[in-house]
């Protein structure tokens, strides 16, 4: 298969299961809330997300693996490939018992002293914060077996597997709607069962069909070298993952402290929606990024940073498509989909999806970095402002302001790291910076503008009942069109064409 035909089937795999999973994802949320109430649901996304924020070191940790895999399958060394999982899998194993025994002996000060918990509910509290513990120990563990996936560009058993996971989570929540049990207890022991099953999906899979994979670290496998170089890439990326998820949970913790637990309902129903967004972004990001790492390891800068425009241009786009015209009839949504809608919940939606479509805009540029290797510097740079935001955020609430004001503070620091990143990589890799603003940004800024207008206008025009689906249909279908004569290039015109008239003849 051509490195182009597998980065379309990787894409189309991973578009096919953001569809499926968005709507178990949002549907699965709502039984979820309506079977634990807003208040145990809260409890869960502030405990939980305490502990899932330490999940950006399983991110970290997938992607120094990937990063290597594919840097050095683009230099051709499988040899060097196999000791480079050996010792990410050795690596892996030591953070996790680490940083899983660290937050275990912090769990009575945690819960009694920093979170604003109800007294009836503690115990409770403190049995979800070790199920959660457990989890993130299974989820680092699955790290390097999904980043060797990645780095082979096996995304279609990534895609199968995660809409399992989405199917099993569905059939949980209609679960959950039928016990008399605690259904808070039964829902955190369930979400572990359901990780433990993706975990062997991904390991059993990898040891089968993948050489390079094992499960029992040989002493003669460890590699000092190696293991030196993977620690320090990951604990750079560690920084700068960990910043991201300090910032987002500790909102989460700052909200906690000053509204209590109905308000992180609200802030975790923002996240789940973001989730589900994001799905598709990953359809682009994990068919590109290999390419575009493997792209450095054979010292083709050119078509390195050609993959890096198309990766930010079209995960922009096929994210605002769909996310537009949602946080536009959000309020509408949100009523339609939950029923009994938190305080702000609208508000938290609409900021966090402005943020994400924000960072998109370079994101592309960001894989190119970590092909570089180059990571200190950058990482320092683009990740201790989000980190920042959090005391800010502190103290806003401190001296009396709103839970809209540190939103905004979220908004601003999006937007600048994301545009910081241009010059960057300018200066550290001779991108040309005015191109990329011209073939990513000014390109999409058309298509953005329509979509947004025709939203607009459904919604002060109509007034029918369900006006949310005519808006949602009419801005994608303007969407699609302006991308079609105002974001595409003219050579992904003809390949769009020549997709279909391929297709075309296939079902004749």
């Amino acid at each position: 298969m051509t490195q182009t035909k597998r980065i379309i089937v990787n894409t189309l795999a991973q578009y096919g299961k953001a569809i499926i999973n968005i709507g178990l994802s949002l549907y699965s949320t709502r039984l979820v809330l309506d079977a634990l109430n807003i208040s145990d649901y809260g409890l869960y996304s502030v405990i939980g997300g305490l502990i899932a924020m330490l999940g950006f070191v399983l991110n970290s940790l997938v992607i120094t693996t990937q990063r290597y895999i594919s840097y050095y399958k683009g230099k051709g060394d499988e040899n060097y490939i196999k000791e480079i999982f050996a010792n990410s899998l050795l690596l892996h194993i030591i953070i996790g018992i680490v940083l899983c025994g660290a937050l275990l002996l912090i769990k009575e000060w945690l819960i009694s002293n920093v979170l604003n918990i109800d007294p009836v509910r503690t115990e409770t509290a403190k049995d979800i914060y070790v199920i959660t513990t457990l989890t993130l120990f299974i989820t680092i563990l699955t790290a390097p077996y999904k980043s060797l996936f990645i780095a082979r560009e096996n995304i279609v058993y990534i895609s199968v597997v995660e809409v399992i996971d989405g199917i099993l989570k569905f059939g949980l929540a209609i679960w959950l709607t039928y016990i008399s049990a605690d259904k808070l207890f039964v829902y955190a022991i369930m979400m572990l069962g359901i990780l433990v099953v993706n975990f062997l999906s991904f390991t059993i899979y990898a040891l089968v069909y993948f050489k390079e994979s094992c499960i029992i670290i040989r002493p003669k496998s460890i590699n000092r070298k190696c293991l030196s170089h993977i620690a320090g890439f990951a604990s750079w990326t560690t920084y700068g993952m960990g910043a991201v998820s300090a910032r987002n949970q500790g909102f989460a913790v700052v909200l906690n402290h000053f509204f209590g637990t109905v308000i992180n309902a609200s802030y975790g129903i923002a996240f789940q929606i973001y989730g589900a967004m994001a799905f598709t972004v990953t359809s682009i990001l994990n068919a590109m990024t290999p390419q575009i790492i493997k792209a450095e390891g054979e010292n083709n800068r050119e078509r390195m940073f050609f993959l890096a425009e198309k990766e930010s241009k079209f995960s922009v786009l096929l994210m605002a498509i769909i996310s537009i015209p949602i946080m536009i009839e959000m309020p509408k949504i949100l009523m339609l989909w939950l029923k009994d809608v938190p305080e702000d919940a609208v508000m938290f939606c609409r900021f966090i999806l402005v943020s994400f479509l924000c960072d998109q805009l370079t994101m592309g540029l960001n894989v190119v970095n970590q092909a570089l290797g180059n990571i200190r510097r950058y990482t320092i740079l683009m990740y201790t402002p989000k980190l920042l935001s959090l005391p800010m955020a502190w103290a806003i609430l401190y001296y009396g302001g709103q839970a809209q004001d540190i939103m905004v503070l979220y908004l601003i620091i999006e937007l600048l790291v994301s545009m910081m990143r241009i010059p960057y990589i300018k200066r550290a890799a001779g991108l040309n910076a005015g191109q990329y603003v011209r073939n990513v940004i000014l390109r999409l800024l058309p298509t953005l503008f329509v979509i947004s207008a025709t939203g607009y206008i459904c919604t002060t025009a109509i007034t029918a009942p369900y006006r949310f689906v005519l808006t949602f249909v009419l801005s994608v279908s303007t969407g699609f069109i302006s991308a079609w004569f105002f974001t595409l290039e003219k050579a992904e015109q003809d390949f769009v064409k020549n997709t279909f008239k391929r297709l075309h003849v296939c079902l004749i």
